[in-house]
Parts: structure tokens; sequence; C-alpha cells
């Protein structure tokens, strides 16, 4: 069978390539002038979300190498494994760190740079042992929250929120030792992989456990205590955003709630403005919260009326046995 015409050929002179090329520069130009960005700023490029993405790959089966690291791993190999990843990926992370203080300290010498990653490297290091502990607590908290989990080890493996508060907790020191643009990117990468949108300048308690958690909104200014839950599409935003004299919304202001101790925040509540949700309170689900409650507080939607108009008939009777301590209301125990 005769090679078929070439592509090229078949689509050359559809477009003007110096042209294209001369308008999309000029597009970057004009943007570099109305936002004060030079070329030479991050010519040396930017942190990489591929690459961290693997980095953080390689962290996940540090920290949990029988259960987040490669198959070949085994109790035998398990500290001679952790010691080469480690090794190799500090050696990336510190490579990542010191691209985002290329452009952050750009006035800056290469020997301030290079100083600066080499703390900032060193103190996440240094941090890795407690962060371990801390995640401990985590897996605990979903294991002893969620009857459906039948083992520690499915939570680390399966649950979407672990995933995410590995990264959160990773990203979280990352960004309050100076790397905000890396830690942002790592936060990303779980909010892409999970579905849960946790800012890492939030700060979060031990034992905190999110169940389900698609839809999960965690804002920068967020402080959450300790044995904390959360169920699927709750958010703890912002209320306003105060602008300064020149329109421009203020930065790293308070805006966020605090969520004390022990505290349950049920599916779809909304907590905004930087409010104080007192210890042991329990918020229903869908909830429009604005106002500070105090301690042991149980708020819930006022219960909307259903008023019964006519029997509802069992469409599927073979199914009825499946419905537990289902009555007339068939359906309201699935």
């Amino acid at each position: 069978m005769a090679d078929g015409p070439d592509d090229d050929a078949i689509v050359e002179g559809y477009w003007n390539l110096d042209q294209l090329v001369a308008d999309l520069s000029a597009a970057r130009s004009r943007w570099r002038q109305s936002q004060q960005h030079h070329a030479e700023y991050g010519a040396e490029g930017f942190p990489s979300r591929a690459n961290l993405t693997k980095i953080m790959q390689s962290l996940c089966g540090a920290l949990f190498p029988l259960r987040l690291g490669p198959s070949f791993v085994r109790l035998s190999n398990e500290d001679a494994y952790v010691a080469e990843t480690l090794q190799t990926v500090l050696s990336r992370l510190y490579g990542q760190i010191r691209l985002e203080l290329i452009y952050a300290l750009k006035d800056e010498p290469a020997a301030v740079v290079d100083r600066e990653a080499a703390r900032i490297i060193g103190g996440f290091a240094q941090s890795l042992p407690a962060l371990r502990v801390l995640l401990d607590t985590d897996v605990d908290a979903a294991f002893l929250g969620d009857p459906a989990a039948r083992s520690v080890d499915e939570v680390l493996i399966c649950y979407p929120s672990m995933l995410a508060i590995i990264h959160h907790r990773l990203a979280h020191r990352l960004y309050d030792l100076g790397a905000p643009l890396v830690a942002r990117i790592i936060s990303e990468i779980a909010h892409g992989k999970t579905g849960i949108d946790i800012h890492p300048g939030a700060t979060i308690g031990q034992s905190f456990f999110i169940d389900h958690g698609t839809g999960v909104v965690i804002g920068e200014t967020a402080i959450v205590g300790d044995r904390v839950r959360l169920y699927q599409g709750v958010t703890l935003g912002a209320r306003s955003f105060p602008a300064d004299e020149k329109g421009q919304l203020e930065k790293a202001q308070p805006r966020h709630p605090i969520i004390e101790d022990d505290v349950v925040i049920y599916a779809g509540a909304t907590i905004l403005g930087r409010i104080i949700v007192g210890s042991r309170s329990v918020i229903g689900g869908n909830v429009w919260l604005t106002d500070s409650v105090p301690a042991d507080s149980n708020v819930r939607q006022a219960k909307a009326r259903h008023e019964v108009t006519s029997r509802v008939e069992v469409s599927a009777p073979h199914r009825v046995h499946a419905l537990v301590g289902s009555t007339d209301g068939v359906g309201e125990n699935i």
C-alpha cells in the first residue's frame, strides 16, 4: 500500500508563520509592559508542574515506602530505598526552589539565591520525620472516623483525601519556609488529582479527616484545629475582598474562618469570613454560615416541609428487603 501524502506538505501555506510569531511576540511584550515584567525574569525557567509531580510521588514513597513506594520495596530494603530516594528527590526539589528564588530574588546575586534555597531545602528535609508522625494521625483519624474503612492501609492507598492531605502537609512546610510558588504548584497537583482544593497557606492541626472530599475548598488564611472532620463540598472561604487605594485586592489579609478543635462540618456547608466556629460544634449539611458560633454549637438548616399527597408505591418490590428499616417512606434509609 502506497504511503499517504506528506502531512506537512498538505497543511503548508494555511497560515503565515512569520506573522504569527511576530504577533505573539508583540502580545508578550504588551503583557510584560502592563505587568512590569521583564523578559530576563524567569529566563532560566520557572518551577515545573511536571517535575514537581514526579518529586511528590517520590516523596510520598519515601514517607510511606511499603504502601506508596514502588513494588520492589520490602522491610529488608526499606531504609536503603528511602535513603536513595531522598538523596535524589531533595536535590531535584532544591533545583525547583532555586528556580522560584531566581525569579523572586531577581535583584540579588546568585550566592544569595543559592544560600536561601539551601536554607529552605535543609529546613524542609529536617521536617520530614515530624511530618510523617503528623500524617500518621491523619491516617488514624480517617480509619477511626469512617466505618467503611477496613484498614489503615486502605485509607493510605485508596482515599483521595489522604493524597490531598499529604500534599498539603508538605506544601505548607515549603510555604512557611519561603517557597510559596513551589508550594502552590504542589497544592494544585493534589487539587487536579482529587478535587480537593487546600491552599498551602492554610494551617491545619493533627488528626484531620476529609470524608469523600470532592469539592472541598480551604482558603489561604484558614486555621483548622485538631481532630476536625469535613465532608464533601465544604467551603472555608472568604466573605469579602478588601481593596487598596489603587483598587487592587489586598493580599495575605486574614479572611478565612478559624475552626477550633473537634468540629464536624457536613457536606455542602459554606463558612465564610474571619469567623470562629467553636470547639466541638457540628455544622449541618448545606448550612451558610457568616457569623461566629460558640463552642458546642449545633447549626442546622431550617427543615423543609414535605406534604404527602399520595401514597408512593414500590416500583421494585424485590429490592424492599435491601432497605434496612424502611417503612412507608421507601428509600429514606438508602
